[in-house]
């Protein structure tokens, strides 16, 4: 994985600002700890940190092939695991390789094919090709946006970049967030809608969306999108397709030339990958697979289980290492420790985001660092296959919001009266929730019920679920850590989205076709386990900490925060909170205490990143 950056711009002769670029470069060092490589133009400037995953000697970006008289400049983020069947192909058709490497075997294939490589291509991606002939810039991103791309258009410029924090770096750009950013950050945060990069003037390429720039401007087409569909197999062979899908994607994602592990929480999802994974291994005669487990300092202790958390993973996760002889490896974190993650946390989003469930994914994967360099992930089970409580919930089902955010009231009382004048964040809400259900691909003949059901999951899939990719892409990225997400092969996306709610919940379970696709690879216990979320700190010293700083930022007359909320209310917050103040803020895991942790990061980023309104 790497980070990637760029800079067009039509009317200066680009060779004279190299450190503009090398500044743009380095701010995803993170990224990219491995390398680091510019290149330059008249009118086009590259840029690319690398994380060396397949054919570490090779493959430096930016990468220049000629075909015929026809320059063609590559940088590339992401990794293709249908790289050796492209390979293969483009070798019949008569190109040679000098590297093993897939950025080559992409840059070939674009050369080959233009934009329709896209459809040909498997994995996760962002990535731009310069023309020099065409003078015209190339921009892509992967089907369900696993790898990250903004851009922003400046007058005739562009630059874009893997994380916005590449695009601040440019002097021509400034840190302004407007009222339809704040509206995001109170009425849609930590989510945010496909497209909307927050800061005045930063976009998002969209999933499945590929761009084309040049001195006509720019062009944005979509590729790929969700396809409604009749489903026509029986339940025998729609459990037999996804077992076969899922080993496929699977064992795809396990080539490396460095060191994989995997996510363990003894839940269905990553349990399921890592028995394959083991599977794999063994068979392979590579040895035991490394698993990786995080908790908390006295969650044993603590824990108290609700609707959202049934149970605690740490004897699930003793249960699958023991079962499939696993090399496990656990950690635990400490408040003091998630505290500080806050920031960090917040610098590798460039946003307020999760507060600490980000902080503890940021610790967990630097851990895993230090032990391996790519980790594969159960990051989208839930919303494909529908694993989510609101999925199952009638109040959720009926709430005509967005299900993971349903106290919008609650929202209300945070924000100042100016700023709800200003963005108008119940009416932006409703927009973008109806924004989200116009685009749903509905089928002919669907019951109110099959209606609602692809309504919840078309939602759960383009709303809720690039959130957490967003997540686990900034933090793993934030230490270098490459992370695989095997549920967002889109292979397996498109069949699961067609399979009807009544397969998709077999045997009554949230999820049980998947259930029923693993049996026989899981243990029984395990593949009836109720679903669990990430893990979280239950310790009241959390919430103590954060209560104790939001505090101290309220009653701080300077803090750019102020204006922006309704401090009384936030005072009474604060002396009221207690540990059992678990209503769902955002999400599963997002209660009290990480409502608090979200203003401090908010403070924090306004702070540093000196923005403007």
């Amino acid at each position: 994985m790497c980070g990637i950056t760029g800079w067009i711009d039509w009317q200066n002769d680009l060779t004279r600002h190299p450190s503009i670029l090398v500044n743009m470069t380095e701010t995803m060092a993170a990224r990219g700890p491995d390398a680091s490589g510019t290149w330059i133009s008249r009118h086009c400037a590259l840029g690319h940190r690398r994380l060396s995953v397949i054919d570490p000697e090779n493959g430096a970006q930016p990468m220049t092939r000629l075909n015929g008289d026809v320059a063609y400049t590559l940088v590339y983020n992401g990794e293709l695991y249908n790289a050796i069947e492209l390979r293969q192909e483009l070798l019949q058709r008569g190109y040679k390789f000098t590297t093993h490497c897939d950025t080559e075997v992409l840059l070939v294939a674009f050369i080959e094919w233009g934009r329709a490589c896209l459809d040909r291509l498997n994995g996760i991606f962002a990535f731009a090709v310069w023309n020099d002939q065409e003078q015209s810039l190339f921009l892509a991103r992967d089907r369900v946006g696993v790898k990250p791309l903004f851009y922003a258009e400046l007058d005739g410029v562009l630059l874009f970049g893997s994380e916005p924090k590449a695009i601040l770096a440019h002097p021509d750009f400034p840190a302004k967030v407007g009222a339809q950013g704040f509206a995001e950050l109170f009425a849609i945060g930590p989510a945010r809608t496909p497209g909307v990069g927050v800061y005045e003037k930063l976009n998002e390429l969209k999933p499945g969306h590929a761009m084309v720039f040049d001195r006509n401007g720019s062009s944005i087409r979509p590729y790929w999108t969700l396809v409604g569909s009749e489903h026509s197999e029986d339940l025998d062979a729609t459990v037999q397709r996804v077992r076969e899908l899922l080993i496929d994607t699977v064992e795809r994602q396990l080539v490396s030339d460095v060191p994989v592990c995997t996510l363990l929480s003894g839940g269905l999802d990553s349990s399921a990958l890592t028995a394959i994974a083991a599977s794999y291994y063994k068979r392979n005669n590579q040895g035991n697979l490394h698993t990786y487990s995080i908790d908390y300092v006295d969650n044993d202790k603590h824990f108290q289980a609700n609707s959202y958390q049934p149970n605690s993973d740490a004897p699930w996760i003793k249960r699958m290492t023991e079962f499939l002889g696993t090399q496990p490896h656990s950690y635990q974190f400490d408040t003091p420790e998630l505290a500080d993650s806050l920031i960090p946390s917040m610098q590798a989003r460039d946003l307020p985001g999760m507060a600490d469930i980000d902080g503890s994914l940021f610790l967990f994967c630097r851990e895993i660092k230090k032990g391996a360099t790519v980790a594969v992930s159960g990051e989208a089970a839930d919303e494909i296959f529908g694993g989510y409580p609101w999925f199952h919930r009638e109040d959720a089902l009926q709430a005509e919001t967005f299900p993971w955010s349903l106290a919008f009231t609650e929202r209300l009382q945070i924000m100042s009266p100016e700023l709800i004048d200003w963005t108008k964040p119940e009416q932006y809400l409703k927009d973008r929730y109806r924004q989200a259900l116009d685009e749903v691909p509905h089928l002919n003949g669907e019951t109110p019920q099959q209606r609602k059901m692809r309504e919840i999951s078309y939602l759960n899939i383009t709303r809720f679920m690039p959130t957490l990719l967003d997540r686990k892409d900034r933090m793993s990225m934030g230490v270098g850590l490459e992370v695989r997400v095997p549920f967002c092969d889109h292979r397996l996306v498109e069949y699961v989205w067609n399979i009807p709610w009544e397969l998709k919940t077999a045997g009554d379970r949230e999820k049980g076709i998947l259930r029923k696709a693993m049996a026989g690879i899981l243990p029984d216990d395990v593949l009836t386990r109720k679903k669990s979320p990430y893990p979280k700190t239950h310790n009241p010293n959390y919430l103590e900490k954060v209560r104790v700083w939001l505090g101290d930022i309220v009653n701080d007359s300077t803090s750019p925060l102020l204006p922006l909320i309704n401090a009384a209310n936030i005072r009474e917050l604060i002396d009221t909170a207690t540990p059992r103040s678990n209503f769902p803020w955002f999400g599963q895991l997002m209660s009290t205490p990480q409502l608090f942790a979200y203003l401090i990061q908010m403070d924090t980023w306004l702070r540093t990143y000196k923005i403007s309104m």
